[in-house]
């Protein structure tokens, strides 16, 4: 830990010399950022000895934990052996030839080739880049529109985050990368009307890709990219008859599908891979996060055969890649993790345990005042922070109650993340039920807080 002056000195540094991430530099200079000095599983510190039970697993990124001593070892050990080597020039290395069969024998039968980067961004950058490729390679060019959805998160390069489908992130492009389509998310919460059951209004929701294929010709459809949860948005969760009827749609139109499951893959939701979960069946998933549980960075891409195939078909090079696809440190690390995974059984504890866990805590909230809806998939969570539950009326200036609820929880030493007015959760996979208890407790004093300093907004 460290004293009141070192943390002072730390984040005036921070101020000086650190840009963050998705940030207002202004309001965090005046505020100062926390400092967080250790992580120990459930758990992290601050600067100041507070301990936070962290709820959104790093970043949906820590799924056994902070501070497994396996996962140092395995760095250690690698870092001994190879520290680094490229994979450029028809080069390889232990490490990597090994994950990429073990994400072979996890992802869907039809996925059995992987190529690697170090983030969601890249990996979702590279699929764009080599679904364009393979249409040119099937002699196509036109087709090079690629489908997504409003409030989806692709990543934050510039290609990437012109897939995504968040305003504000598109006004930092200038302009928007053509060649992207945005169409309604499926989340009835936000998009559903009144009357229309969950079923229709998944079917709806779904139609509204065929509607856009039909508007931009099918001969210029590249692909159809989608969260099979969307995390980043809001944690917006697709109704049973959603997933089914984009499955006929890119079936029917012959388009790739790019399942992004950079925070749904490695357990998240009860399986490996959320596609499997939904009975997709994706040309690409891109994955991140949680392969390596965030100890190092690592990501990539699990391509379909018939995509290797057109690849291999023509003898010319595709000329993508990065200088640490494949590190051998973070293959390591990663196969490591997974190892954990299987000998502790995280994933079907999800189903047996956990995401029923974060269920019953969170509807607990339900009818709390502030609150307008509560869902989860595994252990995924949302609660929608709302003026007027009975018509779903929003607050004015959208985020600012949700900080301030955000704000409260770190208080109250729980982590939640506020996207807008949406509170979202994504614990790692080992809680026990004393943390469950104690996330219990966290959300109800957070919530009291918040509708304390709101009441006058909240409609009678």
């Amino acid at each position: 830990m460290t004293n009141q002056h070192q943390t002072t000195q730390l984040k005036e540094l921070d101020a000086l010399h650190h840009l963050h991430p998705f940030s207002d530099h202004t309001s965090l200079r005046a505020g100062g950022a926390r400092v967080i000095v250790r992580g120990d599983g459930p758990y992290v510190w601050d600067s100041e000895g507070n301990r936070i039970l962290d709820g959104m697993a790093g970043l949906w990124t820590a799924n056994i934990g902070h501070s497994r001593r396996e996962l140092a070892e395995a760095a250690y050990a690698q870092m001994l052996e190879l520290p680094f080597y490229n994979t450029f020039f028809r080069t390889t290395h232990p490490p990597v030839v090994a994950l990429s069969r073990k994400l072979a024998e996890l992802a869907p039968d039809n996925l059995n080739q992987v190529f690697f980067g170090s983030s969601g961004s890249e990996s979702n950058d590279t699929a764009i880049r080599l679904i364009r490729h393979y249409w040119v390679l099937k002699g196509e060019p036109k087709r090079r529109i690629i489908i997504s959805r409003k409030s989806a998160y692709h990543g934050s390069t510039i290609a990437a985050a012109s897939m995504s489908g968040m305003a504000h992130m598109h006004a930092h492009s200038y302009p928007l990368y053509e060649g992207f389509r945005h169409i309604m998310d499926p989340c009835w919460y936000g998009e559903g009307k009144d009357g229309e059951s969950l079923a229709d209004f998944g079917l709806r929701a779904a139609r509204a890709l065929e509607d856009e294929i039909l508007a931009v010709g099918p001969e210029n459809v590249a692909a159809f990219a989608a969260e099979p949860v969307q995390g980043a948005g809001g944690v917006k969760i697709p109704p049973e008859t959603y997933w089914p009827e984009v499955q006929r749609i890119v079936d029917k139109y012959g388009i790739l599908l790019l399942a992004d499951e950079v925070i749904t893959g490695f357990g998240r939701i009860g399986t490996w891979f959320a596609s499997q979960h939904y009975g997709i069946r994706p040309h690409i998933i891109t994955f991140a996060k949680a392969v390596t549980s965030g100890y190092i960075p690592l990501s990539g891409v699990i391509v379909d055969d018939e995509i290797v195939a057109a690849l291999l078909a023509h003898d010319d090079d595709f000329h993508h890649g990065y200088t640490f696809s494949g590190h051998p440190v973070a293959c390591a690390v990663a196969l490591k993790n997974l190892e954990i995974m299987e000998e502790e059984r995280l994933v079907p504890r999800v189903n047996e345990f956990t995401g029923p866990a974060l269920a019953e805590v969170l509807a607990k909230f339900k009818d709390h005042p502030l609150v307008g809806e509560v869902r989860s998939i595994g252990l995924l969570g949302a609660i929608e922070l709302v003026a007027d539950k009975r018509t779903r009326r929003r607050f004015a200036d959208p985020g600012r109650v949700g900080l301030i609820c955000r704000d409260h929880f770190f208080r109250e030493g729980f982590v939640m993340r506020a996207v807008f007015d949406t509170m979202v959760t994504s614990p790692p996979l080992i809680w026990t039920q004393e943390q469950f208890d104690e996330a219990e407790a966290a959300i109800g004093r957070a919530l009291d807080l918040t509708l304390s300093d709101v009441a006058g907004e909240i409609a009678a």
